[in-house]
């Protein structure tokens, strides 16, 4: 079953990738890697998921964010390779998690981008993973990821 099929079962759909928000790519390689630049809960060009986990948002709605923020990092690797095919795995995600004080939850946060990639990308999923509080981050988006991915070898 195709990455997108897996996503239609959840009722998802590929968005078309989000515009870089300053002077930078939203994908850059270098051999056989891919960085993903921060990704946000964008939908339509607008932040979806704003505030602080914690105090303004459950664990659960940051675990939506973070699925959201996933969704749109699958648009851009599926947008640079022009699909799924030449994608070898996920390497490493790095999550960071807008977090009211005294709250810990970050990782439970970022299993929502880690079980989605689960779910539709199956093996290709496998990532090394770091989880950081911020108390605050561009657009008050809630969750904020970073993807390295491997790409196959020709």
């Amino acid at each position: 079953m195709s990455v997108e099929s897996k996503l239609a079962a959840r009722g998802l759909t590929l968005p078309a990738p989000p515009q870089p928000l300053g002077s930078y790519t939203a994908v850059s390689r270098a051999g056989d890697l891919l960085f993903v630049s921060g990704q946000l809960p964008l939908r339509d060009g607008k932040v979806v998921w704003q505030g602080q986990v914690g105090k303004d948002l459950t664990i659960e709605q940051g675990k939506q964010a973070a699925e959201l923020a996933a969704l749109n990092v699958l648009a851009q690797i599926h947008a640079h390779l022009g699909g799924f095919e030449k994608l070898d795995h996920i390497v490493r995600l790095e999550g960071y998690v807008t977090s009211a004080p005294g709250s810990f939850d970050q990782p439970a946060v970022l299993d929502g981008a880690s079980d989605l990639f689960a779910e539709v990308l199956g093996e290709k999923a496998g990532h090394a993973r770091a989880a950081y509080s911020q108390t605050q981050q561009p657009g008050n988006a809630a969750v904020i990821l970073v993807v390295i991915a491997q790409v196959k070898a020709a």
